[in-house]
């Protein structure tokens, strides 16, 4: 999914690691992304987050989609930092589910966001991928 991803391509993001409903993305954060106040504007660090949590609730191999998220900033981020998204989602309840991203400076580990994610499956498989997640057998 993030390899069609031309959005978070755009932006720098490339992942990191990916497992059974959990994904850890990164950003540079670039001249382009400086708001007025030189600090990075909110929008990318939202983007970041997005991607982060796109990838977590897919991980199943069935299309899902965002049903609602919110997120709160912590501290700036500037101009050269590198951010790392990690998302895990933390439960799933029927078609829906909720997962949990933490935004934080690579180099000093400071939280910059948390982003809180609403999922919704759409019922079908990703076409040609098969889920990360491996079922036990009894």
């Amino acid at each position: 999914m993030l390899a069609e991803d031309r959005a978070s391509a755009g932006l720098g993001i490339e992942l990191l690691d990916v497992g059974p409903s959990t994904a850890r993305l990164r950003m540079p954060v670039r001249d382009d992304m400086v708001n007025g106040h030189a600090i990075t504007h909110g929008g990318f660090i939202f983007a970041l987050a997005d991607s982060a949590f796109a990838v977590a609730c897919n991980t199943h191999g069935v299309v899902t989609v965002a049903a609602g998220c919110d997120i709160t900033f912590a501290a700036p981020a500037r101009l050269g930092d590198v951010l790392v998204a990690h998302a895990v989602e933390t439960d799933v309840f029927g078609r829906s589910g909720s997962t949990d991203v933490r935004v934080t400076r690579e180099s000093d580990g400071v939280l910059i966001a948390i982003f809180r994610g609403r999922s919704r499956s759409l019922g079908r498989p990703i076409p040609g991928v098969e889920s990360v997640v491996t079922e036990e057998k009894s």
